[in-house]
C-alpha cells in the first residue's frame, strides 16, 4: 500500500473520538464518527475521511483507496470495541469532515431551487433511529434535500449516521425555521402535512411535487408549522373505524407518505 506510516491508536486519539459522541464537540471540529464497512465505503464514495481505525484485515482491502491525507490506525477487535459507539463493532470506523451546504432561504429566497421536486421537512423528529431512517428513504425515492426544524435530532450523532446505511453521502440535511421555509415558498407550491384530521391520502389527487411535513413523535406537527399546510392529508386505517394503533412510527408514515405522492 502506497501510503504514510500505519499508526497503532493511541489513548488521546480514542479520546478525541469518543468525544465526537457529543454534539458540542462534533460542531467544534467540524467532524463526525462513521462505523461498519457499507456505511465507510458509501462516505468514502464521495468525501475523504480525516481518521480510518481499522482491523488488519480491512486495511489489507480498503487501505489502496485511502489518501495520503487521512490519518491511519491499525487496531485489534479490542481497541476497536473501545472506541467504538457500537455494541457489536465491525471492522472499521472512520472520522469524517461534515458537509454539506446551507439549503434554508436567506434574503427572502426559498429553499426550494427546483418547483418539480419533492421535499422533507422535520418538525421536531428527536429519535436519532427515526432521523436516519428517514434519509435512508429520501434516498431511495430520489429526495436530495431535508430540512429540519432546530430541535430536530442532529444529523451527525452517530446513530443518526449510522441508520442511514450511507444515504447521509447523497441526501442533504440542513437546519432552520421551519416557518420561514414555508413564508418563503413559490405561491401556489404544496405544503403536505400528516394530521389525524386530514384527508384520506388515498382518495386524494397527490402531486409529484411539493414539501413533505413530518411531525414530531409525540406531538405531531407543531400548531405554528400546522397551520401553514396546505394539504392536510391522513394515512388511513384498515378496516377504518376499527381499534388499531394509536399512530404509525414517523419513519413508516414518512415512507408511506412519500410512495404515495411518487406514485
Amino acid at each position: 500500500m502506497n501510503h504514510k506510516t500505519i499508526m497503532s491508536i493511541s489513548k488521546a486519539r480514542i479520546k478525541y473520538i469518543k468525544s465526537l459522541e457529543q454534539k458540542k464537540h462534533r460542531h467544534e471540529q467540524q467532524r463526525f464518527v462513521a462505523e461498519g464497512d457499507k456505511v465507510v465505503a458509501e462516505l468514502m464514495r464521495h468525501h475523504t475521511p480525516a481518521i480510518v481505525a481499522a482491523r488488519h484485515e480491512w486495511l489489507t482491502e480498503n487501505g489502496a483507496r485511502l489518501k495520503p491525507e487521512t490519518e491511519i490506525c491499525e487496531v485489534t477487535a479490542e481497541e476497536l470495541q473501545r472506541v467504538s459507539f457500537q455494541k457489536h463493532p465491525q471492522n472499521v470506523l472512520a472520522v469524517f469532515p461534515m458537509f454539506g451546504k446551507d439549503c434554508f432561504p436567506h434574503d427572502g429566497q426559498s429553499g426550494i431551487t427546483d418547483e418539480n421536486e419533492l421535499y422533507i421537512a422535520l418538525d421536531g423528529v428527536q429519535d436519532p433511529g427515526n432521523l436516519g431512517t428517514i434519509i435512508r428513504i429520501a434516498d431511495w425515492f430520489g429526495i436530495r434535500n431535508i430540512f429540519c426544524s432546530r430541535d430536530t435530532a442532529d444529523v451527525w450523532n452517530p446513530k443518526v449516521v449510522q441508520a442511514t446505511m450511507g444515504s447521509i453521502a447523497r441526501v442533504n440535511v440542513c437546519y432552520g425555521s421551519l416557518e420561514q421555509l414555508i413564508d418563503a415558498l413559490p405561491d401556489g407550491f404544496p405544503v403536505y402535512g400528516t394530521l389525524l384530521d386530514g384527508d384520506d391520502m388515498t382518495k386524494m389527487k397527490l402531486d409529484n411535487r411539493g414539501l413533505i411535513v413530518m411531525g414530531n413523535e409525540g406531538n405531531g406537527i407543531s400548531d405554528s408549522i400546522a397551520a401553514r399546510v396546505t394539504h392536510r392529508i391522513r394515512i388511513p386505517n384498515y378496516p377504518e373505524g376499527q381499534e388499531t394503533a394509536e399512530s404509525l412510527n414517523v419513519a413508516i408514515a414518512t415512507a408511506i407518505t412519500v410512495f404515495a405522492l411518487r406514485r
